[in-house]
């Protein structure tokens, strides 16, 4: 990844939990022009200030981070901005690089853009066997079309634009607000309330029966940038690391490694979101080398210290 080193690289959602870990690394590596674009100043929703932002800064490399995202609850109570912001930032920020003459452009997908009922583990040649998942549809889709620019761009202008799809994420930095948060951070925070309160129990959404594949962020930074140094391919890329987890099996995990030794009440009325979650990831292995380093153990354990640390400064 030496060759990043000599590029401006600009970073959407730089600011953001993936974003800054992705900045972090680029630091680390000695990468010298970065770019980190912030909303408030910079509506990437807007296709002339998508424009206005390339001319401004004129990025050899863009990796397209900005998302508005949130666990099921979220995307049940937002689904029309979910998809109007994320397809409307992509489209108007891809189309801005390849006016701008940009050298890559880097896009980053997600795996709710997967067929509800895809085959496990999932293949990306299966990408378009079906719908997805109803509660996240809108923002599966929106995110999709990325690829489908992308592929398109290449085939009529020779574009350089590659599509990635991470699976689920958590780390440090994460959300952790219980309205918006994904599965992690939620029950994270839940678990640590209720032994500090003394709670004798906390209530989790499903039957706990749901499996999902979790990826370290720090991993997932790693392989966005190894994506970006080496792979120019027209096809897209999971990025994950093969395993799956039951949700009760990870609450089960998360009440121990936070200490909370009260009961789980599962909400069986509430959504549990896709059955199952599980990446075929020899894709990234063959093209860019990437396998993810961090276990689900060390990687939640990293997790709630950095949310004590948090919790604890305030």
């Amino acid at each position: 990844m030496e060759q990043l080193k000599e590029k401006k690289v600009m970073v959407t959602g730089g600011a953001g939990f993936l974003g800054s870990h992705v900045v972090e690394r680029l630091r680390h590596m000695a990468c010298s022009q970065i770019i980190v674009p912030r909303s408030r100043q910079y509506d990437l929703r807007n296709p002339q200030t998508a424009m206005s932002l390339m001319k401004e800064t004129k990025p050899d490399i863009v990796i397209h981070l900005a998302a508005s995202v949130g666990g099921i609850e979220a995307n049940r109570k937002n689904p029309g901005s979910f998809f109007y912001d994320n397809l409307s930032m992509g489209i108007h920020l891809m189309e801005a690089a390849r006016l701008a003459n940009v050298d890559k452009f880097v896009a980053c997908g997600t795996i709710c853009s997967y067929p509800k009922f895809a085959s496990v583990p999932f293949k990306e040649d299966e990408l378009w066997d079906g719908y997805p998942e109803e509660t996240n549809a809108p923002y599966g889709l929106a995110k999709k079309m990325l690829l489908v620019q992308s592929q398109a761009y290449r085939q009529q202008y020779g574009f350089n634009s590659i599509f990635l799809l991470p699976v689920n994420l958590y780390g440090p930095r994460d959300n952790f607000d219980l309205e918006s948060s994904h599965v992690i951070p939620a029950l994270i925070r839940k678990c640590l309330e209720a032994k500090e309160e003394r709670k004798d129990h906390i209530p989790v959404w499903g039957n706990g029966k749901a499996t999902r594949e979790f990826l370290f962020v720090e991993d997932a930074a790693e392989a966005i940038l190894q994506a970006t140094a080496q792979y120019n391919g027209a096809e897209p890329v999971n990025i994950g690391t093969g395993t799956e987890i039951s949700i009760k099996d990870l609450t089960e995990l998360i009440a121990k490694q936070t200490g909370f030794t009260g009961r789980i009440l599962w909400e069986s009325s509430k959504p549990d979101g896709q059955p199952r979650r599980r990446l075929d990831i020899q894709r990234a292995k063959e093209c860019f080398g990437f396998e993810a380093k961090v276990s689900l153990e060390k990687g939640l354990k990293k997790t709630i210290d950095w949310y004590i640390d948090q919790d604890s400064a305030k």
